[in-house]
């Protein structure tokens, strides 16, 4: 199989010759690392855009065993920015503060052309990979830009401002959807971070009376595979994306949940894609990452209806030699 059928066949539940492994991001330090090249010292590192080219991405996959290729396409977060370690630039306070404030969300032109130039290009050059295409819905990129006291406070204060923030938001990401589906992707992703570990950010009854129909205005764009990330405990939330129609579930923190039990009660119906811990590929040696992964793909991978990935994403403090460990686990199997 080629790394795009092998990703969709877990899809669609099947068993392909091998357990996948995809990730949706890889920190370009530790890109940098594994391309052998030098790192971009001070230049920052904005989780909002795509960070490389078509060759590059392909050639990170191949150096991490990877089955995919991804392309980040994401509206604007109207919030202040503060540089942390490597320059990555993580979100503050937020700028929609008041109704005055809408007039500064602009947003691409989601039916410009010369905003998917560039995703022409993975698409005519993907190769053999599968190729995802990572953005975000309507609650997260609302949070972050009232920021989360704001945003939370005015669910029961001003619901109709946090409506409006979540509709221009939900509007942008149904029009790419819909483009970016017409276009020869392989998979839709949306990453909106929902729960805390203890369990959702929101009370399920109010996240289907605020959420789910915004969600729903999108699927009805999606026609490609679909998969959802979220951090946190999302199992109150499971059997609502799956009323969607998607095809499977990111990353699964194993920190918040049992990704063994979300397997035996969804796992005829959802393709779970995860989760090797962060704290593991974070401070553990490549044995130990091996391990895990191993575990993972044998628990799980067994009888198809799984993909291997991190918990999140390659985060920058993820050692190199800790990503080889989860190539090996990768090409261990048969």
């Amino acid at each position: 199989m080629t790394s795009r059928e092998r990703v969709l066949a877990a899809l669609r539940l099947e068993k392909p010759d091998r357990v996948p492994y995809v990730e949706i991001g890889v920190d370009p330090a530790v890109a940098d690392q594994l391309l052998g090249r030098a790192g971009r010292e001070g230049a920052p590192v904005m989780i909002e855009q795509n960070e490389r080219s078509v060759e590059e991405e392909k050639a990170l996959a191949r150096a991490m065993c990877r089955d995919n290729i991804a392309y980040v396409l994401r509206a604007p977060v109207f919030a202040d920015r503060v540089p942390g370690k490597d320059g990555r630039m993580f979100y503050a306070e937020g700028q929609i503060r008041t109704r005055d404030d809408l007039a500064r969300m602009e947003l691409p032109d989601p039916r410009s052309d010369e905003l998917y130039r560039e995703l022409e290009e993975f698409v005519a050059g993907k190769e053999e990979f599968a190729l995802f295409v990572v953005t975000r819905m309507g609650f997260f990129p609302a949070v972050l830009s009232m920021g989360m006291e704001r945003f939370f406070v005015g669910i029961h204060d001003d619901r109709a401002f946090v409506e409006e923030v979540m509709d221009r938001y939900t509007d942008w990401t149904a029009a790419v959807a819909e483009r970016v589906c017409r276009m020869g992707i392989d998979v839709f992703v949306s990453t909106d971070d929902l729960a805390w570990k203890q369990g959702p950010m929101i009370s399920p009854a109010v996240f289907r009376e605020l959420v789910m129909p915004r969600f729903r205005r999108v699927a009805e764009k999606v026609t490609k595979p679909w998969i959802i990330h979220s951090d946190g405990n999302i199992v109150p939330l499971i059997e609502d994306f799956a009323s969607l129609g998607i095809s499977g579930l990111h990353a699964l923190e194993p920190e918040a949940l049992d990704i063994r039990e979300v397997k035996r009660r969804w796992g005829k119906r959802l393709c779970l894609v995860g989760n090797v811990s962060l704290v593991t590929l974070g401070r553990g040696s490549p044995e130990e990452v091996e391990a895990e992964a191993r575990g993972l793909i044998e628990d799980l991978g067994r009888d198809g209806g799984y993909m291997l990935s991190s918990s999140n994403s390659i985060t920058s403090y993820v050692p190199v030699e800790n990503v080889r460990a989860m190539c090996r686990a990768v090409q261990s199997q048969g």
